[in-house]
């Protein structure tokens, strides 16, 4: 049954983004499940593997390749979604793969309304972001949109109404006119979000409803797959769903105390690869959490590319070895050194 309401999902690509857009929806349906009082809604999954989805209560459509506009500009195909969707129902909120929600999809249905932009966030004047090129500069200069009264809008959420889709409309031109001006500009959707709603629309963000997790991606990552290899094949038992709970917002680093320990006891490591086996001691706790357990080796492969940048160089197969055989690192690891060592070691095989 379609609703005047709906939740909608655009996963295509890597498996990764799947099973994130799994992950998301489920932990949609556990607090909308916890919530007595919602207005009934539907979920609408825009995807390129409808395999990943045929276990959730979803209706399943196709990308068109051609919403990817005259400059084949894949975010903008989200922008379009939405607005397919809002042709056939008069609320619609684009939620981005890589979130999960705190509480119940009523909440963010609730701050949809004429006239109102649902964003994930509102951050900073635009002024303040990276440089624009000059050519863009005039173009804003050209419609009176000075980057001084611009705010960033992250669009990990898109929430509108159906008599507000002209939003989209305008975002659309947007990235149609400025693509060419910034080919590498990652963050250009969401500029051209911003310039669509300056002054016709009131922002509203719901960080406290949806956890966008667009910094620090690889923990949260790791404890979406582990959801997902441990639930998959029955992604909406109750199970499955009450194990959406356990995935928080916090990164799973050791507690304070054992931190301060361990960086008084590395200072007995030499100095340039202290910070190193610092870092790899975060995914050498023993979590009472599952999921938090399941970020050690995310832990660990950061702690390899932090110390390659510091470096300004990749570590040899000679200095990854001796750096992992360090008496001190090994005494601190205790039972996870070997899953750790066998790791890293793979890791550089790999590469």
């Amino acid at each position: 049954m379609t609703h005047a309401t709906q939740l909608v999902y655009l996963a295509f690509g890597a498996a990764t983004y799947q099973r994130e857009a799994v992950f998301s929806i489920v932990s949609a349906l556990t607090h909308a499940h916890e919530c007595k009082r919602i207005e009934p809604f539907s979920i609408r999954v825009f995807t390129d593997d409808p395999s990943f989805f045929d276990k959730l209560p979803v209706q399943i459509c196709a990308i068109d390749p051609s919403w990817a506009g005259p400059h084949r500009y894949h975010f903008r195909i989200k922008h379009m979604v939405l607005k397919e969707t809002l042709q056939n129902c008069e609320k619609a909120v684009l939620i981005d793969t890589d979130t999960f929600f705190r509480e119940s999809p009523a909440a963010l249905f609730n701050r949809v309304a004429p006239g109102k932009l649902l964003c994930n966030a509102i951050g900073r004047p635009l002024s303040e972001a990276s440089p624009l090129p000059a050519e863009m500069l005039a173009r804003l200069e050209q419609a009176k949109l000075p980057l001084t009264t611009l705010r960033q809008t992250n669009s990990g959420v898109i929430g509108l109404m159906q008599s507000d889709q002209s939003l989209l409309e305008r975002s659309i031109a947007w990235m149609d006119e400025l693509r060419p001006m910034a080919p590498e500009l990652y963050t250009l959707e969401e500029l051209c979000l911003a310039l669509a709603a300056h002054g016709r629309m009131e922002l509203n963000a719901c960080t406290d409803v949806i956890h966008h997790y667009w910094s620090r991606k690889a923990q949260f990552r790791a404890k979406v797959e582990a959801w997902f290899n441990k639930h998959h094949m029955a992604p909406i038992s109750q199970e499955a769903m009450q194990d959406t709970l356990l995935l928080n917002d916090r990164l799973p680093r050791p507690p304070q105390p054992y931190r301060s320990w361990q960086k008084l006891v590395t200072r007995l490591i030499p100095s340039e690869r202290r910070q190193f086996s610092r870092e790899l001691l975060y995914g050498c706790h023993n979590h009472p959490n599952e999921f938090d357990r399941a970020c050690a080796s995310a832990w660990w492969d950061k702690a390899v590319i932090n110390a390659q940048e510091r470096l300004g160089r990749p570590l040899t197969a000679g200095e990854i070895q001796l750096w992992l055989n360090d008496p001190v690192l090994k005494m601190l690891a205790g039972n996870h050194y070997q899953a750790l060592h066998s790791h890293i070691l793979a890791r550089f095989a790999a590469n």
